[in-house]
């Protein structure tokens, strides 16, 4: 459940500088493009709460083109709509990335988020005994498939000598997982998000392990390669990832507005929407991708191949588009 922030470039393309009073005193990014954008239309996702939020909150949203949001769940069902060409620009992990790229999806990265990784975590109900995951064995636990639950559980059971078949696993969607975990249906739950505030809040789960040091952190931006020939899609794209940086940029420097924007939006109190931004190890930061993000990747394509989740022999590397990363990287986008 991505929540993006921080700098798009290495250039700090939004100087920002010291923490400001308010959004109204920054200026607006406008598209660096001499074409007349206003018949562009982007059909861009969002997660309930994240990026039309952001927009919106931040008053970035005045587009000099029009954008289309759609609301998605996960990252794995963003990258098989620009697999059917059903929408241009979108976020997601590694994980969705890695299943989508062994499938042969059509997609193309275009950037990565680097982001916090203290929101995941292996959680057990308040009143089991387990200490650490070697007490789960043969137990039912429950996880969300494709992403970066169902890979920091993999990982969690090889450091400890494990494999996926020394479990129960249940994959479910996160409604299903909370309420398997309210319902005392399962002994153990890969999660992420506001999830994990829940339900220590209500006392119903504790968290028996952190993926922070397991997962990367990285995020990409995927967008749809059937557009992104086209110049004025390309200067509409990098336009979009301005307004949105530039919106986390404002909200990660004042985390209780941040809460106060979403918290009605994805009907979870102020105070846990609030506790989990604070809790975050790092911010998230935009930028163009890197050959070590492909690296990093890689690592993740094996690890399910390892546990014969995905085919050997993925070769990631075709998905990565430059497309957008010489303007990422050295051009300023006018503010």
């Amino acid at each position: 459940m991505p929540l993006f922030s921080s700098r798009l470039t290495r250039r700090r393309l939004f100087k920002i500088g010291s923490v400001m009073a308010g959004a109204s005193l920054l200026p607006r990014p406008r598209v660096a493009h001499s074409e007349d954008l206003s018949q562009v239309t982007l059909r861009a996702a969002t997660f309930r709460g994240a990026d039309q939020t952001f927009l919106k909150e931040t008053r970035l949203d005045d587009f000099p083109y029009k954008v289309s949001f759609s609301e998605f769940n996960s990252g794995n069902i963003i990258a098989q709509a620009i697999n059917a060409d059903a929408l241009d620009i979108g976020g997601w992990s590694e994980i969705p990335m890695v299943f989508a790229a062994t499938s042969g999806a059509r997609i193309s990265i275009v950037a990565t988020l680097e982001g916090p990784t203290t929101d995941q975590a292996l959680l057990v109900p308040t009143h089991s005994t387990a200490k650490s995951i070697k007490d789960l064995r043969g137990k039912r636990i429950g996880y969300v498939k494709a992403t970066t639950a169902h890979y920091f559980l993999i990982r969690m059971l090889e450091q400890q000598g494990l494999s996926w078949h020394d479990i129960t696993p249940v994959a479910l969607s996160i409604s299903e997982g909370l309420t398997a975990m309210k319902a005392g249906s399962l002994d153990g739950w890969a999660t992420y998000g506001y999830a994990i505030q829940m339900l220590e809040a209500d006392s119903t789960a504790r968290v028996l392990q952190s993926a922070a040091d397991i997962l990367s952190g990285h995020y990409f931006i995927g967008a749809n390669p059937l557009r992104l020939q086209n110049p004025a899609f390309r200067a509409v794209a990098v336009d979009y990832l301005a307004r949105l940086n530039k919106a986390y940029s404002i909200l990660s420097h004042d985390k209780p507005r941040w809460a106060h924007a979403v918290s009605p939006v994805i009907q979870v109190p102020e105070p846990l929407v609030l506790n989990y931004l604070q809790s975050q190890n790092r911010p998230y930061h935009l930028r163009a991708w890197r050959r070590s993000d492909i690296a990093s990747a890689q690592n993740v394509a094996d690890t399910f191949a390892r546990n014969g989740a995905l085919p050997t022999g993925t070769d990631l590397a075709p998905i990565f588009s430059p497309a957008l990363s010489k303007a990422l990287d050295h051009q300023d986008v006018e503010l």
